[in-house]
């Protein structure tokens, strides 16, 4: 059943499914249809977000266990609402000895029944990187020792992490020299900062208390999800979203296995980071990603591309780095390549090197040469990732690798494109040699090429760029400034015919600024000088503190500034926020070594501007002045969701104004008895009423929102650059849309001719505000 609107919660042991029950008549008055859950299967004790999952095969008790969950849906069925749930194929959480499989691997090595759960190289012991000095020197400081638990011997590190012994170990464990007995254990104990280099199983990104799962594996694939079949099986979900598709061997034969085991009626979605240019995902047998593109082509609307270049020379004059986005992740992928992902980097050097001597000549390539080769496609690599298996790749996958050949010319070695062009061979499926090395290289090429994309330029690069911070979030294309209302047509027809039941959103669990501190944000760009002339007066104003970092600090204040001003509260917010910021960028700090005296400078100008009254007063003026295009983005934001073809999303709490932070600040308690007596009265603010408004409208015309074709309205005159309108047409009935852009007003000659022929000027349109919108 696909749903109508969803409604996204974040479920943890402070807000359970008992919660969640006790808002179904707040959620049914408002309009959605299915509560989209994160994570239900239990996790890390104390998880916040659920995706460190511990044992796929049971719900969480802390959330109220499966007795909970069905009550929930006992409550959601009445109403003729649901259940989508957010599942985690890719990884499991496996630190604090809380993941019994993983340690059974530990305690049992390559013959665990679990082994091939995770994706470990077998040639050498489980590499944990959990010690706060080398081995040794651990060993002499006596923080690691051997205790009993429960009648049996374990290690303990540090009085808290614990890890099993072998059954032959267990009768002499006590007395045997403790330097052997970790000699014979199947895993081996290490130093934190040797994970980059030295870990032999794949970790999610660069955590290390998460574990790559081998889904491709059918035995893993059905342990891993028989809860979510079971559920499905049963009628208590409607569907799933796929959490970090890319991360998996197969993403496209997954998703096809997915949908053949739930059903053609199951709403099946997946998260997945679109690049600038890639098509949506087809033939993949699901419904379209949760939302990142759309969240992204909605954002740059928003922008008016006049102020790409003011803004850029203002950047690069403040910072002295790049006005365009493009050199910081060059950098960024040079420096997470080597920094934090070596020892992936030659394990696919190594499965390369295998294939090499299976072809053709191929004993005449050196592993240093394929190294330099690979290095040099992941620096410019468009994409997440590719898509073949070593003996066959996608059509769509062509354009990737041509891109890729044409960006990576300039970069190859002297007499070294003819094994570049080797490589982008194999990832063609159509490469020589042996076919099951072939598999294995390609495999590792692509489970590595994803998580440079997401750290280096995610987790990176947009902490260090900062042209304007609304063009730096999940899914975004920073080097592209804005997008024209024809371009916007482009993508949402190609919506249309490619996913049209795809998910809409325009907050998520993982954004990097709540949608309407982007919509402040995105009003610079229509207000430049004055954002100019407060930069400028502001930003040299401390010697401490890098230009860069007080000019992105200022646009988080700005962007995030509260309507009842700073408080102590919003000021430890800000800080929380700096200090991610500074860390993520990796220039003068880092989480491996932060900077304290770096990171006190810049809390410090923060204080300062804080308790500044010429500050306050200059900053809540510039606020004013971005105000009416700021509310007017949000409105705007808020039309094109509910409207255009998919499944929209309502991020938990922000039907009112969502200021927040990056995470955790994003995740922050909902004052849902504020929302529902807004709702109940009818007040509230004009986000609040148009969400209710629109709700109200997909619930009295389904069909029309499900299956309605989207047809562009032509607009001609002084404004034209700067209005977007459309139709939606289906089971007899056209809904007419119409939005302004860019803090325009005054409209002139300006006027739209709908698909259906009907005209109207741009004055009639806006005249009771920037959204319009009416069913005939």
């Amino acid at each position: 059943m696909t749903p109508r609107a969803t409604y996204r919660f974040q479920f943890h042991k402070d807000f359970t499914f008992a919660d969640a029950e006790a808002l179904v008549p707040y959620l049914d008055a408002l309009g959605v249809s299915h509560v989209y859950a994160s994570p239900i299967t239990v996790a890390t004790p104390g998880s916040t977000h659920g995706y460190d999952v511990t044992d796929p095969t049971r719900i969480n008790p802390e959330l109220g266990g499966e007795d909970a969950f069905r009550a929930l849906v006992a409550a959601l069925r009445p109403r003729d609402m649901g259940v989508i749930i957010d599942i985690v194929p890719n990884h499991m959480g496996v630190a604090g000895g809380h993941n019994a499989w993983w340690r059974d691997v530990l305690a049992r090595g390559a013959d665990s029944p679990h082994a091939r759960v995770f994706d470990i190289d077998w040639r050498e012991r489980v590499v944990l990187p959990v010690l706060g000095a080398p081995l040794s020197e651990a060993l002499a400081k006596g923080d690691i020792a051997v205790e009993r638990d429960g009648g049996r011997w374990e290690v303990v590190a540090y009085g808290e992490h614990r890890f099993p012994i072998r059954d032959e170990d267990q009768a002499d464990a006590g007395a045997t020299p403790l330097a052997r007995l970790l000699e014979r254990q199947h895993y081996r104990l290490a130093y934190w900062r040797t994970a980059n280099d030295q870990l032999n199983w794949r970790r999610f990104f660069t955590i290390n208390e998460l574990a790559g799962v081998r889904a491709e594996d059918p035995a893993v694939f059905e342990a891993t999800h028989a809860l979510y079949f079971r559920l499905h099986d049963e009628g208590l979900i409607d569907g799933v979203r796929v959490d970090h598709v890319d991360g998996l061997t197969d993403p496209i034969g997954y998703c096809r296995q997915l949908r053949a085991r739930l059903g053609a009626a199951a709403w099946i979605i997946v998260e997945k980071i679109l690049g600038a240019g890639e098509p949506q995902p087809e033939n993949w047998a699901i419904d379209g990603t949760s939302g990142y593109d759309f969240m992204e082509q909605v954002n740059a609307l928003l922008h008016d591309a006049a102020a790409a270049e003011p803004l850029g020379a203002l950047w690069e004059d403040v910072s002295g780095r790049s006005a365009t986005f493009e050199p910081e992740e060059f950098e960024a992928r040079q420096d997470l390549l080597s920094w934090q992902f070596a020892g992936q980097l030659d394990a696919c050097v190594a499965a390369f090197a295998a294939l090499a001597v299976t072809a053709p000549g191929g004993d005449g390539i050196t592993a240093a040469a394929l190294r330099r080769a690979i290095e040099r496609l992941l620096w410019v690599f468009p994409v997440y990732r590719t898509y073949g298996n070593g003996t066959d790749a996608p059509a769509a996958d062509a354009a990737v690798r041509a891109t890729v050949r044409a960006r990576v010319a300039e970069l190859i070695p002297p007499g070294e494109a003819p094994i570049t062009d080797l490589l982008l061979s194999w990832l063609a499926g159509n490469g020589p040699g042996d076919a099951a090395r072939a598999r294995e290289a390609v495999r590792r090429f692509q489970q590595l090429s994803a998580p440079i994309a997401a750290k280096a330029v995610e987790d990176t690069a947009f902490y260090r760029y900062g042209r304007l911070l609304s063009r730096n979030d999940v899914g975004f294309d920073a080097e592209t400034f804005a997008l024209s209302p024809a371009a916007f047509h482009d993508v949402m027809a190609e919506r249309a015919r490619a996913v049209p039941q795809a998910m809409l959103t325009t907050a998520t669990h993982d954004h990097k600024r709540g949608e309407d501190v982007r919509a402040r944000l995105a009003a610079v760009s229509a207000r430049a000088k004055a954002w100019q002339a407060f930069a400028l007066r502001w930003v040299a104003e401390d010697d401490l503190v890098d230009p860069a970092d007080a000019y992105m600090l200022l646009q988080t204040l700005v962007g995030a500034w509260p309507d009842d001003g700073a408080d102590d509260d919003f000021a430890s917010r800000v800080k929380a926020w700096q200090q991610k910021a500074l860390r993520e960028a990796k220039l003068r700090s880092s989480w491996e070594a932060p900077d304290a005296i770096y990171e006190d400078a810049a809390d410090a100008l923060l204080d300062r501007w804080l308790a500044d009254d010429t500050f306050i007063a200059a900053i809540e003026t510039l606020v004013d002045e971005l105000r009416p295009v700021a509310e007017a983005n949000t409105l705007v934001q808020v039309l094109l969701r509910y409207t255009l073809p998919g499944v929209p999303d309502l991020y938990q709490g922000t039907e009112l104004a969502d200021l927040s932070l990056v995470d955790p600040d994003n995740r922050r308690p909902v004052d849902y008895a504020a929302r529902a007596a807004l709702l109940a009265q009818g007040a509230g603010s004009r986000k609040l009423r148009l969400i209710a408004d629109l709700l109200a409208l997909r619930r009295a015309h389904p069909a029309l929102f499900r299956e309605g074709d989207y047809a562009a309205a032509a607009v001609s005159g002084a404004g034209a650059a700067h209005l977007l309108a459309f139709e939606r047409r289906g089971d007899g009935r056209t809904l007419r849309c119409a939005v302004a852009l860019h803090g325009m007003r005054e409209w002139g000659d300006t006027q739209v001719r709908f698909a259906s022929g009907e005209v109207a000027a741009a004055d009639e349109l806006f005249a009771a505000g920037p959204a319009f919108f009416v069913m005939v």
